[in-house]
């Protein structure tokens, strides 16, 4: 689960990942066709719908996914003219896609990986946009000898809270560095906070945690000093997932994020909001029009909203942009 607290923002240098010629093609013909604005104008008006009933998969109350979800529960109850959203408090974006997939959810927030795991015969899904990035900590006690992932080899690793988004991440990037998370750490899996509370006890001497720059909880946590930490730079194992997998990118966490004395290589997840590939085109373009209308009061609630941009958000890649979705996109240009 890719979740962070209200005051998380984006600060990290990110370099996009290579696409298959094909979708790449298509991705910058619509890119040409957008405007270079990050907002859209005030006072454009969204179709209103009947009969439409939402639910939205996020995660934990206290995370990127379920602020936002909210927030956009509230627009899109108002400019659609539709009941308000159900949103679901959920483990994060392994939970969500399932969800999407047994039509508990008609609308979920996920990590690329998670959205792209595959997932043959089940109900295939697109995108309505990508909505913000976040960055892979690697949390260690400063007293630790490690200073690369591969060194975790024998500790206790808190890998992230059972079906998150966090988990699946923190597995591949362990066996990159060689290290089967089942045998050559001793794993448990924790939330954040929870990961912070076993740290600060000394039950865990290290843990994984996808999130926004700076977040609040790993922020907290060095301002406390009662344990000071380190994070462990991850250039080797970007390099090797993005090689693998083609739609993780590498960024860099600013020694200045949290004043500990040098930047760190790590890897940038993107984020998207996800729907069922056979929801309405009417439906999906009212909701990603609903999104863009609504970037003033997301941005407000979470400083992650602000990264939200009409051509960051067609880059969704591996996942296609459901046909809604890229009418909207499209008309755009006509503005």
């Amino acid at each position: 689960m890719s979740q962070g607290t209200a005051d998380e923002r984006d600060n990290a240098q990110v370099s996009p990942s290579a696409s298959p010629p094909l979708v790449r093609r298509r991705f910058l013909a619509l890119l040409g066709a957008l405007p270079a604005l990050s907002v859209l104008t005030a006072g454009c008006s969204t179709r209103r719908l009947d009969g439409v009933h939402l639910t939205i998969a996020t995660g934990s109350t206290d995370g990127v996914y379920h602020v936002l979800g909210s927030v956009l529960a509230d627009a899109w109850a108002a400019r659609l003219g539709i009941p308000r959203p159900t949103v679901l408090v959920t483990a994060g974006s392994v939970e969500n896609v399932a969800k999407l997939r047994n039509r508990e959810a008609n609308v979920a927030f996920s990590q690329v990986d998670s959205a792209a795991e595959p997932a043959p015969g089940a109900l295939p899904l697109q995108a309505l946009a990508r909505v913000h990035d976040d960055y892979l900590h690697v949390v260690v006690r400063a007293d630790l000898p490690a200073r690369r992932l591969p060194e975790l080899r024998g500790t206790r690793v808190s890998i992230g809270s059972p079906h998150s988004g966090v988990q699946l991440t923190a597995r591949r990037l362990l066996a990159a560095a060689g290290l089967d998370p089942d045998r050559d750490v001793l794993a448990v899996q924790l939330g954040l906070n929870a990961s912070i509370e076993a740290l600060l006890a000394r039950r865990i001497d290290a843990f994984f945690w996808s999130g926004g720059l700076p977040t609040a909880g790993v922020r907290r946590l060095i301002l406390s000093k009662e344990v000071p930490i380190r994070l462990l730079d991850l250039e080797d194992q970007v390099t090797v997932l993005r090689s693998e997998y083609g739609f993780y990118d590498a960024g860099t966490i600013p020694a200045s994020t949290y004043s500990l004395g040098e930047p760190v290589t790590t890897l940038v997840v993107r984020n998207f909001l996800l729907v069922p590939a056979d929801l309405r085109e009417e439906v999906a373009e009212a909701l990603t029009r609903g999104l863009f209308d609504s970037l003033t009061d997301l941005a407000d609630a979470n400083p992650a909203a602000r990264t939200i941009g009409l051509r960051s958000a067609i880059g969704t890649d591996p996942v296609p942009l459901h046909p809604g979705a890229e009418r909207f996109y499209r008309s755009v240009k006509k503005r």
